[in-house]
């Protein structure tokens, strides 16, 4: 996928930016050469490769640091929803903002 001057300056307007035609020029090269990277990248086969869940699992062993998952605070939610004007089934009522 290579990109146009045309989409470059598509990109700059809706970025709100203002570019110079040699800076409008050196972005479309950056953003081309991080296109051909990514194609590259795109053509490695990885068929059977098992996912990392962790990148520097690939280097050492990895021992991830979670702590047990528990309720370390008293349910409070009839006292913290008394000061809401509309609550209904322990959730807050807010008027639609989406239309």
């Amino acid at each position: 996928m290579a990109l146009t001057p045309q989409d470059i300056g598509r990109i700059a307007n809706l970025a709100r930016l203002e570019l110079t035609p040699s800076e409008s020029e050196r972005m479309l090269t950056q953003l081309n050469g991080f296109f051909d990277i990514v194609e590259q990248m795109r053509a490695v086969d990885t068929s059977g490769v098992t996912p990392l869940a962790h990148p520097v699992a690939a280097i050492q062993d990895v021992a991830l640091r979670l702590r047990e998952d528990v309720a370390s605070e008293p349910n409070q939610r009839e006292a913290n929803q008394q000061s809401a004007p509309a609550v209904e089934r322990g959730l807050f009522l807010v008027p639609k903002v989406i239309e």
